[in-house]
């Protein structure tokens, strides 16, 4: 079979495309958000017992969730066509981007602080 451009065969390798991509989209945005669901409702239950790693654990359930949104945005970029598109799914990556930098800097910080603790 050889695919000519704007052929047949490449409109149904684009609608191929289209589809894999979306479910692969909808599906990275649905773990992480069980994932940061989950990190919530495990960080409430650290809080009650005040667990002394509370923070930690919650830093990284949410930086795992956001791990997988922003994996979810850098796979959008595969489908977009528009400029103004183009845009939004760029400012979403720098959004997520930049709060998955703090959440690892805090990650940082809160490893030292036990670290210190333990001293």
């Amino acid at each position: 079979m050889r695919l000519h451009k704007g052929g047949k065969e490449m409109e149904v390798l684009h609608e191929c495309l289209n589809v894999l991509v979306n479910g692969a989209i909808l599906l990275f945005e649905f773990v992480g958000a069980v994932v940061i669901i989950a990190a919530g409702l495990r960080g409430v239950m650290e809080y009650v017992k005040q667990n002394p790693l509370t923070r930690l654990n919650l830093a990284k359930g949410m930086a795992m969730g956001l791990e997988f949104k922003l994996g979810s945005e850098i796979l959008r970029t595969v489908i977009v066509r528009e400029m103004s598109e183009i845009l939004i799914v760029a400012s979403i990556i720098a959004l997520r981007a930049a709060l998955t930098l703090l959440i690892h800097w805090e990650i940082k910080n809160e490893k030292a602080e036990q670290m210190e603790g333990m001293e």
